[in-house]
């Protein structure tokens, strides 16, 4: 466990020093790193209390007037099968000059799948 030298103690800032670092931070033009070293503190510490400023403490909790509960979606039932579409499956491959054009019943579209893999390799 990593322990502080001897003698050495953290400095505490009051909430005035903070506010004041913080809001001469956020002015445009401002570099944070300049602001740091004018307050005489490092630049993660600055960053720490303007992003510690910008959050709501942890202990307010933050009531909607309009709660999300559990919302119903309309879902198909399994019982309905997808309609057949009446379309075929029309591919082309082409290689060189060769052009080869198959029509594939829709119905049969994993056969078709398993026959391109087969083709394609």
């Amino acid at each position: 466990m990593d322990q502080a030298a001897p003698g050495r103690r953290r400095r505490v800032h009051s909430a005035e020093f903070k506010a004041q670092a913080v809001q001469a931070s956020q002015q445009p033009g401002v570099s944070m790193a300049a602001v740091a070293m004018a307050h005489g503190i490092n630049a993660n510490l600055l960053r720490r209390w303007v992003h510690e400023r910008a959050q709501p403490p942890a202990d307010t909790a933050t009531v909607s007037a309009n709660p999300v509960g559990f919302i119903a979606l309309p879902t198909p039932t399994p019982s309905e099968p997808p309609a057949p579409s009446a379309e075929p499956i029309r591919i082309e491959v082409r290689r060189g000059s060769t052009t080869v054009a198959v029509t594939w019943p829709a119905g049969a579209a994993d056969a078709c799948a398993a026959w391109m893999r087969e083709l394609l390799r």
